[in-house]
């Protein structure tokens, strides 16, 4: 697992759930000092295992907001569409997130709009106006259930 040790795999479990928690905190709750914690984190911020530092910000007690599931189907695969169409929606501020798939659909995306009506501005500008896609079908979140972004690192602790 990329030369971490459970020492660093605990204090991804804690950042994970609160990047502002003190590496002093950190240390006493794993073992080490806060030096040391903080020399390893900065190590895995170097190396990339650490991407950002952020705020996750509940968008339902700032705006209506409507969460939209795209499945979307090219025409074509060959790769230079494939990285138009990647480019398209990577520089999208409203696609939260773009997956490239394997099976029936060639990508997946999870968007955030306003209102159906800027989605369906949207879907012209990102969509209608790429003869490559073929089609895309539409799902709308009634309800979110559970959103995160913690990655799962229980089970790699018990490999070191």
């Amino acid at each position: 697992m990329k030369n971490l040790d459970h020492f660093d795999i605990s204090i991804l479990q804690i950042l994970q759930k609160d990047n502002m928690t003190p590496q002093r905190d950190i240390g006493e709750s794993i073992g080490l000092s806060a030096a040391a914690v903080q020399r390893r984190i900065k190590r895995m911020r170097e190396t990339g295992i650490i991407k950002a530092d952020v705020s996750v910000v509940d968008i339902e007690k700032l705006t209506h907001s409507i969460t939209v599931f795209v499945e979307v189907f090219l025409e074509s695969e060959k790769i230079e569409l494939i990285d138009y169409a990647k480019s398209v929606f990577t520089s999208t501020p409203e696609v939260q997130q773009c997956y490239y798939v394997t099976g029936e659909s060639d990508f997946i995306l999870i968007i955030v709009v306003p209102s159906m009506k800027d989605y369906e501005r949207l879907s012209r500008q990102i969509f209608y106006s790429n003869p490559n896609i073929k089609h895309f079908k539409t799902s709308v979140a009634m309800d979110i259930t559970k959103s995160g972004l913690e990655i799962p690192l229980s089970s790699l602790s018990q490999l070191g």
